[in-house]
């Protein structure tokens, strides 16, 4: 969700050639992330511990990797 949200903020920022809009998708991206790394990932991690771990180091965080 994150991403697509940034992807509609970038596009934006693309249509009406606007920095300030840039701007501010760089700030949601790294305020999303730090949202994610800093409550997120530990409150799954308390509520399904080695499963939630397990589930994270097989997955990405952000960019999925494609397989062909």
């Amino acid at each position: 969700m994150y991403i697509g949200v940034a992807l509609v903020i970038g596009g934006q920022a693309w249509l009406f050639h606007s920095w300030h809009i840039a701007i501010y998708m760089v700030g949601m991206l790294l305020t999303a992330h730090l949202f994610v790394v800093f409550y997120e990932e530990p409150t799954l991690r308390k509520q399904f511990g080695e499963e939630y771990d397990r589930y994270r180091a097989s997955v990405p965080r952000w960019i999925p990797k494609v397989r062909l």
